[in-house]
């Protein structure tokens, strides 16, 4: 009873949430989605309400109420991440049209996923800014010391000291935190799958009602929605990827992104400390252009995912990186150890 009880109160959240989105949405195409999504989730709520076997008082949680304030003033789009952990249906509309021009339509969940489908380099961005995080945060502190003057050993002993401690600082955070998405992930995997099993033909309906959003005609998106509601693995998949906007295959590793984490910190870490191990000399001019190197690299890299031109952003990296470092190296020689 308590579970359905939660199920309940899920669905009215998601109807509360849906009727924000609808209200905020400025095309009428996506306001009808989200104004159907409600409709749907109160109707689903009707349901369990029969089995708990009266109508129990709603009252949205904080956390709903503070989402419903920031999607009026950011939009629903920018709030998209939060409104499907809450469990809004039709928030993968805001992945783009379902139809690419000149072909057919999808009339599968394979070919849906194909279609959905991320290739944005999610992987290869987190690890440029795990490599920009440790090139940075040690460069700042390898500089601080290098001011201060201090014996090379303390140098090199606080530099690696650094670059173990963020690294293991990053790696445990990635941890905690892909851990606790992929559990709420799963989470409502297994809420959408009870909720396939309770009610198949209102959850066909609202994946129908999704597709037509998104540019399919109503009738057959409702051909499509019902031949996939009929297999239950293949619709649990679809539902989860078209009502969740989740890749039931990539919810995410936690000891991989920590792992990554960690090494990606470590590389960009270690440039600055190379010319000290390595006992070259000036160190601290060779550790300053290896990390400004390294730094209009990695800035470049990174116009890939703005779009922007490569020297601009290779050139704004290094001139923040610099400026980050010279102001700690200035601040370290403010604290001169070489005569204590």
């Amino acid at each position: 009873m308590e579970d359905t009880l939660e199920r309940w109160r899920s669905e009215k959240t998601a109807a509360y949430l849906s009727s924000a989105v609808a209200a905020s949405e400025r095309d009428p195409a996506k306001a009808a989605l989200f104004r159907q999504m409600e409709e749907a989730a109160e109707t689903q709520a009707g349901i369990l309400a029969k089995e708990l076997g009266k109508v129990p008082s709603f009252e949205p949680s904080l956390r709903s109420r503070l989402t419903v304030f920031l999607v009026g003033i950011f939009g629903p789009r920018a709030m998209r991440h939060v409104l499907s952990a809450s469990k809004v249906r039709g928030i993968s509309a805001y992945r783009g049209e379902l139809q690419p021009e000149g072909h057919p339509w999808p009339t599968s969940a394979e070919e849906i996923g194909r279609r959905h489908k991320s290739y944005g380099g999610g992987t290869l961005r987190a690890g440029v800014f795990g490599v920009n995080d440790g090139l940075v945060s040690n460069t700042c502190l390898v500089m601080g010391v290098a001011g201060a003057e201090a014996d090379p050993s303390v140098l090199i002993l606080t530099g690696v000291a650094g670059l173990l401690a963020g690294a293991f600082s990053m790696a445990a955070g990635e941890f905690i935190s892909m851990l606790s998405q992929r559990e709420m992930f799963e989470h409502q995997i297994a809420q959408e799958k009870d909720e396939l099993e309770r009610y198949p033909k209102e959850e066909a309906e609202e994946l129908a009602l999704i597709y037509a959003a998104r540019g399919i005609p109503l009738k057959q998106a409702r051909d499509v929605a019902t031949k996939l509601i009929a297999n239950p693995a293949q619709a649990l998949d679809t539902l989860a990827r078209e009502e969740l906007g989740l890749n039931p295959d990539d919810l995410g590793s936690p000891i991989g992104a920590a792992l990554s984490s960690f090494i990606a910190f470590s590389i960009g870490a270690s440039l600055p400390l190379i010319p000290f191990l390595l006992g070259l000399s000036p160190a601290v001019a060779i550790a300053a252009a290896i990390s400004g190197a390294a730094l209009a690299m990695v800035g470049a890299v990174l116009s890939l995912f703005s779009g922007r031109s490569a020297f601009v952003g290779g050139l704004r990296m290094l001139l923040i990186g610099s400026a980050a470092a010279l102001a700690t190296y200035m601040i370290g020689s403010l604290f001169n150890v070489s005569g204590l």
